[in-house]
């Protein structure tokens, strides 16, 4: 049976860094949302990708695929964040659906070290990427809802992301 995991948390709580791990543990197919926005929008600035269509398009097109490859048995890493619950609950209800297990992989980082690890990634900017205000962090960890006890309870296997380390 294949299995769909899904990275949540805030930019720079690792979510990229333990996809590539699942993707190589797990042979999973990785879809990240930030590289294929750098590969189809060169120069895209932050604000155009957060809150203009292209994001949208993108996540939908890689949900896509990642239903059709779950469906074929392949496992897959999705890494877009899945800040809320709703988001959270259509992919696992769907993945589900299309017969597959639903891993959560929830990385809870606190805000300080968050914004130290962004802070340093910014200074370097590595390809596939985005330039990360304290602003925008701020402001997107307002927006963020972590998952409950209650919501991790609905996933299946292990939802603490060292299990893949």
């Amino acid at each position: 049976m294949a299995t769909l995991h899904l990275t949540c948390g805030l930019p720079g709580s690792g979510k990229t860094s333990l996809a590539k791990i699942i993707e190589r543990e797990a042979s999973a197919l990785r879809l990240t949302g930030d590289d294929w926005m750098h590969m189809l929008y060169p120069g895209v600035s932050t604000p155009e990708a957060e809150t203009g269509p292209c994001r949208g398009r993108i996540e939908g097109l890689q949900w896509q695929i990642a239903l059709r490859a779950l469906k074929l048995g392949c496992n897959v890493v999705v890494d877009w964040g899945v800040w809320s619950r709703a988001e959270r609950d259509i992919c696992r209800e769907q993945a589900r659906a299309a017969g597959a297990k639903v891993m959560l992989c929830f990385l809870d980082v606190p805000f300080e070290e968050l914004w130290d690890r962004v802070s340093r990634r910014n200074a370097v900017l590595p390809a596939g990427t985005f330039n990360i205000s304290r602003t925008d962090l701020l402001r997107w960890s307002k927006l963020f809802e972590p998952p409950t006890a209650e919501e991790m309870a609905l996933y299946d296997g292990p939802a603490h992301p060292k299990s893949f380390t």
